[in-house]
């Protein structure tokens, strides 16, 4: 996933920080786990005191009984609410690793900053009819006309191939003076959309002062006519986060809606057709899907993507 692109500027000042990070977090864990150990005798010395508070006169009110149900809830609550342990200082060893997974921690630590919303559907369309929509540049001026007001596609300056997908660069822009989206970017700009596996495919958007909006797409197919589709979206935007994720979560729900007559659309015709590469449009803007249906376009190869699905 290139969500590392967020911080390319960056990247020699962040290596000399990652070990203090890491320490940070550690630091930061080794509290979490001693405030919770000590909260446990402490609810059961408070347990046990009202009990024998409780049983002192050999008769027990509607009072006690609700004081100790009380506590007695707490404290098993308390017990599931034992720290996860993200960093496990076990872990480090041996000494030769230790580098590497100093950067994996804290490529997480940065990559969580960076999360801003997830959502996570069951459509009751093929899984094929998604990729293909996400994978056609055109369709962000026709299926989007409405929430991209008009944006339009200039030229792909880019394509890529990988030996699982591939990634296509295109230009942008934004005709309207009024288009709301100018409050996220430049009028006219170079985005990215990448086919990281069968399953995956991100849309990489520049913004301004070289920050960067990036939607990570994730459809598995559930069976013939259904496929279960999740969005996550991260962002270096110093915007206050609660604003930037209902704006966001608005904006994901709109194009998804946008998305369904489409989707129900596309179900009604012949499916197959679309993994024929002697069909497959050769324009520009549906390179990438054409690299799809290359690596997984015959029949077998569709196959075998629902049965890995169904087995898993």
């Amino acid at each position: 996933m290139s969500i590392n692109c967020l911080n390319k500027k960056s990247s020699v000042k962040q290596d000399s920080k990652i070990p203090n990070i890491v320490e940070i977090a550690l630091f930061i864990d080794q509290i979490k786990n001693n405030i919770w150990l000590f909260g446990i005798p402490s609810w059961l010395f408070g347990i046990t005191d009202r009990s024998v508070a409780a049983f002192a006169d050999g008769y027990l009110s509607f009072i006690e009984i609700f004081q100790l149900f009380t506590a007695s809830f707490f404290f098993v609550s308390w017990l599931y609410l034992k720290p996860e342990e993200s960093f496990n200082s076990n872990d480090l060893e041996p000494r030769q690793y230790k580098e590497y997974l100093d950067r994996t921690q804290a490529n997480k630590l940065q990559l969580k900053k960076l999360h801003m919303i997830s959502q996570e559907y069951i459509l009751p369309f093929p899984y094929i009819c998604q990729i293909y929509h996400l994978l056609n540049l055109k369709h962000l001026e026709t299926i989007h006309k409405f929430s991209l007001n008009n944006l339009k596609i200039l030229s792909v300056s880019q394509f890529q191939t990988t030996n699982v997908g591939g990634k296509i660069t295109f230009q942008t822009i934004l005709d309207s003076p009024a288009n709301p989206l100018r409050i996220w970017r430049q009028p006219t700009v170079e985005v990215d959309l990448i086919l990281h596996t069968p399953y995956a495919v991100e849309l990489n958007i520049p913004v301004y002062n070289n920050k960067r909006i990036i939607v990570i797409f994730h459809a598995f197919p559930l069976n013939d006519s259904e496929h279960q589709f999740f969005i996550d979206i991260y962002s270096d935007l110093e915007w206050p986060k609660p604003l930037l994720q209902i704006i966001l979560h608005f904006a994901s729900c709109l194009t998804l809606f946008e998305d369904l007559p489409y989707l129900r659309a596309l179900t009604e015709k012949n499916i197959e057709r679309l993994f024929n590469l002697s069909r497959t449009s050769n324009h520009e803007s549906a390179l990438l899907f054409r690299r799809f249906v290359e690596l997984y376009g015959s029949s077998g190869e569709t196959t075998k993507l629902l049965e890995g699905r169904e087995e898993s």
